[in-house]
């Protein structure tokens, strides 16, 4: 799922072209494009969906969709190890370890 997640602006990238920023989404940090919302300021929230900031959002609005977001495991989903929700949802371990099958040599 692909999902507009509201994010707080830590640091902009006022050099970069074009315009970047890192944004936290509730403990994830990642960078994000702000081209299109160009005059926000650190401390402002902003929605991102697939690395772009598309619009400003209150604080009580982006702090209530994150807290909803993560009671629903969406930050998880979307902000999680990649890997190991693959091996989850496959039932078994990342990474198999091997079996002993009983006829080596000891």
């Amino acid at each position: 799922m692909c999902l507009a997640v509201p994010g707080k602006v830590v640091a902009i990238d006022d050099s970069s072209d074009p315009l970047t920023g890192l944004v936290d989404f509730g403990g994830v940090r990642k960078q994000a494009c702000l081209e299109y919302v160009s005059d926000v300021r650190v401390g402002e929230y902003v929605i991102v969906h697939v690395g772009f900031a598309l619009q400003r959002l209150d604080e009580e609005s982006a702090l209530a969709s994150l807290k909803l977001f993560e009671e629903l495991g969406l930050l998880e989903e979307e902000f999680g190890d990649a890997w190991e929700q693959a091996a989850q949802e496959a039932g078994g371990a990342a990474v198999a370890e091997p079996q002993d099958s009983g006829s080596e040599t000891r």
